[in-house]
């Protein structure tokens, strides 16, 4: 830990060393200017009924969003501060929800509410370098915990079974309008606190491409271990995907998960995890639209999805939604989804099932 907070202060030491004599007082008073504070929030409610009807009203638990089964709740309730300073920024996201509950069930009960806390600095005059430090958002994968951010109403097996948030250092540095390069040192696979017994931080990247803005690319790595140091595993993940405008009203986006992780320490071999989803939008008009995704997941091992069977995971899916935006800040959805598993992990009554069918209606607002 000492390692760690003697970089993060060199490189602060660094961008703080190019206000050199020679700097202008103005590039000088813009790290000093009076801050700006803005304040949003969401709110997402939704009411889902699994034709399974589980027994416990809980949809199975590799699915964090939306989770539960026959009742209106709220997935995701969300206030943000944002400071910004110029070159210095700040955030900080409180949450409260059956999304928060279920996905960051492992964590501390004092830190299940927080969706961001973090502070950056530009370390270079031009504002293309930036450190972030904190708790905050992951930058794997195109979905956010935010419905109104996706294009699907619930979220991809892949988007479901990876970080959704991460905490420790982020560097970032834009070194044209088209490029975005990131490297990131944290706690751990979707951790805000280390696992116990664990002192090796785990890393990762990000690169992405901006063609225009109607075409992007993107490619996400992890590199890191979910155990203590005794039992040390170590993981690696490949996050890529592409986002297309193909016209006005047509819109594409494909992906592709791959990880690996050893099958126990000192081994060579693997155990490999695989995922990939299709989504295609059409808008009808500024107000209606709608989405269709197709997706495949496989975990032969279980190293991510655990299921009661314990005789691997592999699944597909069809999802069809409907979307009528009431106003640019209310967000109006509808959703079928299907779900078949090679193994019955469904619960069903008493019984379990190969196949899930969902259907979910939401309201959400942007303030």
């Amino acid at each position: 830990m000492q390692t760690i907070v003697k970089i993060l202060f060199g490189l602060i030491v660094f961008g703080l060393s190019c206000l050199s004599p020679s700097a202008s007082a103005q590039e000088k008073a813009a790290y000093f200017q009076k801050p700006t504070i803005a304040f949003s929030g969401f709110l997402d409610v939704y009411y889902g009924f699994d034709f399974n009807q589980p027994p416990d009203s809980h949809r199975p638990d590799f699915l964090f969003n939306h989770h539960r089964h026959n009742a209106v709740d709220i997935n995701l309730g969300l206030l943000q501060a944002h400071v910004d300073g110029g070159k210095y920024q700040a955030n900080l996201g409180l949450m409260v929800g059956t999304y928060p509950q279920q996905n960051l069930a492992h964590e501390p009960e004092w830190l299940r509410n927080i969706f961001a806390a973090n502070v950056g600095i530009a370390l270079i005059q031009d504002d293309r370098l930036w450190l972030d430090v904190g708790i905050f958002e992951s930058h794997i994968g195109f979905e956010s915990a935010l419905s109104a951010d996706n294009w699907t109403l619930t979220r991809s097996l892949v988007a479901e079974n990876s970080p959704y948030y991460l905490a420790g250092a982020k560097l970032t540095w834009n070194p044209s309008t088209q490029w975005q390069l990131a490297a990131l040192m944290v706690n751990g696979w979707q951790r805000i606190q280390r696992v116990s017994g664990s002192t090796l931080p785990s890393f990762g990247t990000q690169t992405t491409y901006t063609f225009s803005e109607n075409a992007r690319l993107n490619w996400s790595t992890f590199i890191g271990t979910d155990d203590p140091d005794k039992t040390r595993r170590m993981r690696y993940f490949s996050n890529s995907y592409g986002q297309f405008q193909l016209t006005e009203k047509i819109g594409l986006i494909a992906g592709i998960d791959v990880g690996f992780q050893q099958t126990a320490k000192g081994r060579s071999d693997h155990d490999v995890w695989f995922g990939t989803v299709l989504i295609a939008r059409y808008a009808f008009s500024k107000t209606w639209a709608m989405a269709v995704r197709g997706e495949y997941y496989r975990d032969n091992t279980e190293v991510i999805v655990t299921t009661e069977q314990m005789e691997g995971f592999e699944t597909a899916g069809f999802s069809a939604n409907i979307d009528y935006n009431a106003h640019k800040n209310v967000f109006c959805r509808l959703e079928i989804r299907w779900l078949k598993s090679s193994n019955a992990i469904f619960a069903k009554n008493t019984t379990m099932s190969h196949n899930n069918v969902l259907l979910i209606g939401s309201i959400a607002l942007r303030f």
